[in-house]
């Protein structure tokens, strides 16, 4: 009831009754000053009254009836500028409004079209850029696909297919050498076991690149805590799992540390030779604090040797460089290997 009273009709018929009241309160006190200073014949205190109150009951209809009709064009107006901007919410920017009357209504109007113009506009570059940034994206897959492709081709190569050609060698010579020296040839078996071994170790590294990049859905201990499964069934590994279950972090993040692990997981497993592994995540006042640690046998980082992880190691480090993270490592030989990552949240 109250908001009905308050529409644009009322306000108009509720101005009308206010000029009334005004105009009826100066005639009354200008015949009122006539009838005391001059007290005409004509004029009598009946008579005045007598008109105030016609003129109040006469003028109380009129003014109802005009600014009832009165406001009916504005009312109109008004509820096709409603109409407009709900349209404009509700997404349909091509929705316009015309006024012929040249008063600030119409240039209210003009100014809502001139804004479902640049708002069709921006909506247009909008869907633009996403499929822009969706060609982007699948071209930018293809080519990490085809990049890791080739990286998979070269450790092949260099590593599995050496070890691969040089166990042939080495099982071809001790079979020659199994009648007339068996203990060179024995020696022989122990080398070809135990380059299958780290042919297997190398195969094991590579199959863990080749798995799902992403979490697939699941949440970031989950993720972990699989791979962490599949790789105990796959190696003598023992992990010790510490992770927070209260992380809340941005699906950006969480593939990216996701992947951090993964990749210092496959470097384990491919030069470490530990049979220990420590992975701790947790959040410290403002920042994610990644812990990974081996007891294998570690390296000199000053020297040349640690080159064979160095591409793993740099891949670790961009990410956390994306993260706006810090990445330190910590190495001797002998004493196995700390990686320490620092990501702001």
């Amino acid at each position: 009831m109250k908001n009905r009273f308050s529409s644009i009709r009322y306000s108009y018929i509720i101005s009308h009754l206010n000029g009334l009241f005004l105009t009826t309160v100066t005639i009354l006190a200008i015949l009122l000053s006539i009838f005391v200073l001059i007290s005409p014949d004509w004029l009598t205190s009946n008579s005045i009254y007598l008109f105030i109150i016609l003129y109040g009951l006469i003028g109380f209809f009129i003014s109802v009836y005009v600014g009832f009709r009165s406001s009916g064009d504005m009312k109109q107006r008004m509820d096709y500028l409603s109409v407009q901007i709900t349209q404009f919410a509700n997404g349909n920017y091509q929705s316009r409004i015309y006024f012929n009357e040249g008063d600030e209504l119409t240039r209210i109007g003009n100014e809502l079209n001139e804004l479902g113009a640049k708002l069709q506009n921006q909506v247009k570059s909008l869907q633009r850029l996403a499929d822009e940034k969706a060609e982007l994206a699948k071209s930018a897959h293809k080519s990490a696909v085809i990049e890791e492709r080739q990286r998979i081709a070269r450790d092949l190569h260099d590593a599995v297919s050496q070890q691969l050609f040089a166990l042939t060698m080495l099982s071809e010579a001790a079979i020659k050498q199994f009648d007339q020296n068996p203990e060179l040839a024995k020696e022989q078996m122990v080398e070809v076991a135990n380059g299958a071994l780290q042919a297997q170790t190398e195969m094991r590294a590579l199959l863990l690149h080749l798995r799902p990049v992403h979490l697939s859905g699941d949440p970031l201990p989950k993720g972990i805590e699989k791979l962490v499964e599949e790789l105990k069934q796959k190696s003598q590994l023992d992990f010790q799992l510490h992770i927070s279950e209260e992380l809340k972090l941005s699906e950006a993040t969480e593939e990216h540390v996701f992947r951090i692990i993964q990749e210092s997981l496959s470097n384990i497993l491919r030069h470490a030779n530990a049979t220990s592994v420590k992975i701790e995540i947790a959040k410290r006042s403002n920042e994610l604090f990644l812990h990974i640690a081996d007891n294998g046998k570690g390296f000199d980082l000053r020297h040349d040797n640690a080159k064979k992880t160095s591409y793993g190691l740099k891949t670790m480090k961009e990410r956390s460089d994306e993260l706006g993270g810090t990445f330190s490592i910590r190495s001797n030989i002998d004493e196995g290997t700390y990686i320490d990552i620092r990501i702001p949240c």
